[in-house]
């Protein structure tokens, strides 16, 4: 079915002139920017944040609830320890349950996701039986969508492998909850193929690695079948398979005011089809603000595994961290990867959960230091923060702290972590996409206030090139 060799189409390169783009884009940074002071001023929620840091109401959702803090008799944030909701359900008795009675959990979150409610387990069997129908991708479309076209973003080629899908759909656009809830089914089975082949073409064709394709196995769960189709072999653990499972449930949802969320809830109300709003989700998850925050965590720890001989050495550690923070280690960013959330203050409850499992999959792989590096982390950010920039900042551990520990002692190849997180959130998506079809009934179309000068108009023959000068003497 797959050709042995990989031969995608080769790069076309630009003709622009570099000095072209470099001088224009001089200008462009110019005029484009826009006075941080015009914001207070016009009382603008810049990045739809108020001005205590809580996110601007927009909208409405009965999916998923994230609680970080609360809000006093002056507006002020009080922190709070984390707590997120699906439908209702509090995800420690979600993901403890299913570590209690040893099963797989993420197809049951899906459930509850999209239908509101925690299926019996005929239900439960019925669906799984549906999506193990849509295991296997439509024929040749792994080898004329995803091996001959390999992208070194595998996050690129979901989002084009889902879009490609609208090609081999009977009826793409059709929004009725009906048939969106079809596409939805189906998108969630053929996931693990679109980015295990992605992977596998990415791996072949740009790293020089042996392609292993693998059919996905209708009888096995999500999280087996991802494990299966990406490692050379095939193998894995039922205690790997079910931590995946556990870290696909975490990531399944978070809220609709999450940057891909609305995302979808912004591009379902346009009454577009299902895989460009999903494929759209994906953009905004593929972020490094976003979703790829987990890549940067798992970068973090390597470099500094790099420059700290001893990561036992806790002076050394600090000494390390203290560069970051001053933008002096690791991408110059200034942040400690891992540690704070724009929600959660006290505690993130997805890390709570994780930070469990990271430890016994570190006990069980000899990776001990791995997981005590990470809560020495978690433990001194705050402190050294305060040393650092001279005052104090709640920061709990995020999510991302332990689920990048968590895929490198899995073996997950580290350009997997934000395609896993996609994976999993394509859960929530659907429903967030059903929810806004069903009750949004409204074109999201927020306003921006225009705070550019009124100009006359000039005859080409009359015009001049741009001044930088001219230009800041007209909008002072």
């Amino acid at each position: 079915m797959f050709k042995s060799k990989i031969t995608p189409g080769e790069k076309t390169p630009s003709n622009i002139p570099k000095s072209f783009l470099e001088t224009m884009s001089q200008q462009l940074e110019t005029i484009n920017y826009i006075d941080s002071s015009l914001y207070k001023k016009y009382d603008v929620k810049r990045g739809l944040r108020n001005s205590n840091g809580t996110g601007v109401l927009v909208g409405l959702t009965n999916i998923g609830a994230v609680e970080g803090y609360k809000i006093d008799e002056n507006k002020n944030k009080v922190p709070i320890k984390g707590k997120l909701y699906y439908r209702g359900y509090e995800i420690q008795d979600l993901v403890k349950s299913y570590i209690a009675e040893d099963r797989f959990g993420f197809e049951e979150v899906t459930y509850l996701l999209i239908f509101g409610e925690l299926p019996t387990k005929s239900q439960l069997n019925s669906f799984k039986e549906y999506i193990s129908k849509k295991r296997e991708l439509p024929p040749d479309f792994a080898r004329d969508m995803i091996l001959t076209t390999p992208s070194r973003s595998i996050m690129n080629k979901l989002a084009r492998s889902v879009l490609a899908l609208y090609c081999y759909d009977e009826n793409p656009d059709d929004t009725s909850i009906t048939n969106v809830l079809r596409q939805s089914i189906d998108l969630i089975g053929y996931f693990p193929a679109l980015l295990a082949y992605a992977y596998q073409a990415k791996s072949s064709y740009f790293d020089n690695k042996t392609l292993h394709i693998r059919n996905p196995l209708p009888e096995l769960s999500t999280a087996e079948n991802i494990l299966r189709m990406l490692r050379p072999h095939g193998k894995y653990t039922d205690l790997e398979a079910k931590c995946l499972d556990i870290c696909l449930v975490l990531h399944a949802e978070h809220g609709g005011g999450n940057n891909s969320a609305f995302t979808i809830h912004l591009v379902s109300s346009s009454g577009t089809d299902t895989y460009s709003a999903i494929s759209a989700g994906i953009g905004a998850l593929k972020g490094p603000k976003h979703g790829g925050a987990n890549i940067q965590v798992i970068k973090m720890i390597k470099d500094l595994k790099a420059n700290v001989k001893d990561i036992n050495d806790h002076k050394a550690v600090d000494e390390y961290l203290i560069k970051v923070l001053k933008k002096q280690a690791n991408d110059k960013s200034g942040l400690i990867y891992g540690m704070g959330h724009a929600v959660y203050t006290l505690s993130d409850p997805r890390a709570v959960l994780l930070k469990g499992l990271a430890k016994k999959l570190a006990e069980n792989t000899d990776h001990v230091d791995d997981y005590l590096l990470c809560e020495y982390i978690e433990e001194r950010t705050e402190e050294l923060y305060e040393q650092v920039h001279g005052t104090r900042k709640t920061m709990c551990a995020n999510v991302d702290l332990y689920s990048g520990l968590v895929y490198t002692l899995l073996n997950i190849p580290h350009d997997i972590a934000t395609p896993l997180f996609a994976l999993a959130r394509l859960s929530g998506w659907a429903a967030h996409r059903i929810e806004e079809l069903s009750s949004g009934n409204k074109l999201i179309r927020p306003a921006y206030m225009s705070v550019a000068e009124k100009k006359e108009f000039v005859p080409l023959s009359k015009r001049e090139p741009f001044s930088l000068k001219d230009f800041l003497n007209r909008t002072k």
